[in-house]
């Protein structure tokens, strides 16, 4: 076990290196690449055969969607390197440190999968005819959505001791709360006593805040307070738990 000395001095020793083996894995895996954007696809269709008028909204929301679902794949990673290959202690038993090693395993997900990413918001540039203003804040947003999805992602994959417990359940909580809220669709038809509650799930406050900027939603002061400060305030808060659980979890070996 490493002394949290040389830790404390460095906290994110390491990540660099690891970031680039993270992406070299997941650069061979290209059947996982090619199917990484099936459920935006099947939506974006549906939207336009239903209702061809909101594709712009949903080519934002299936943007959000993306960076989102890419704590599915930090849950996934973390776990099949903890429970399969068991690799974690010995990335770990190096001058890796557990923050470098969560921040790296996130990062090189994020730079192997982002391409499809920046075509589909690219696409949601304009279609929607989003503002360079608007751009520069959906990036801001599918930044914050993207850190507490993989933060989330991470803490979570410590309590399975399973790995075929991990696909469904990873599947239905990404999905869930990635679809069913006013992602895809305009934040106003979701009911408006849940609103509060959608405000306060990162994806869908993200897309709270662009379909406000476009026109598409009308949000009241609050409710644009809530949205904003939450997401923000989420995010910090589960980055730094996140880094602290990886802290915990490697002294607790």
């Amino acid at each position: 076990m490493r002394t949290e000395v040389g830790d404390a001095a460095r906290p994110f020793r390491g990540l660099v290196a690891f970031f680039w083996t993270e992406a070299l894995v997941q650069l061979h895996e290209e059947l996982a690449m090619a199917t990484s954007m099936v459920v935006q696809g099947v939506l974006l269709v549906f939207v336009y055969i239903l209702n061809p008028g909101l594709i712009g909204v949903a080519l934002c929301g299936a943007t959000i969607f993306s960076v989102f679902t890419m704590g599915q794949r930090v849950l996934n990673e973390a776990a099949y390197i903890r429970i399969d290959h068991k690799a974690n202690d010995l990335y770990l038993a190096g001058p890796l440190t557990p923050e470098a090693y969560f921040v790296g395993m996130s990062a090189g997900i994020l730079a192997v999968y982002v391409p499809p990413v920046i075509i589909v918001g690219t696409l949601a540039t304009f279609v929607a005819h989003l503002a360079p203003a608007t751009v520069l804040l959906l990036i801001a947003l599918c930044g914050a959505v993207w850190l507490s999805a993989a933060s989330i992602g991470y803490a979570f994959s410590t309590a399975f001791r399973d790995n075929r417990a991990i696909w469904a359940y990873s599947s239905l909580f990404f999905n869930v709360f990635g679809v069913l809220p006013p992602v895809f669709y305009p934040f106003g038809l979701f009911p408006a006593f849940l609103h509060p509650v959608a405000l306060l799930m990162p994806p869908s406050a993200a897309a709270a805040l662009i379909q406000s900027a476009i026109g598409v939603t009308v949000l009241s002061t609050g409710e644009r307070l809530l949205a904003t400060v939450g997401l923000a305030g989420e995010t910090a808060a589960l980055f730094t738990f996140a880094v602290l659980w990886a802290r915990r979890t490697v002294r607790e070996r």
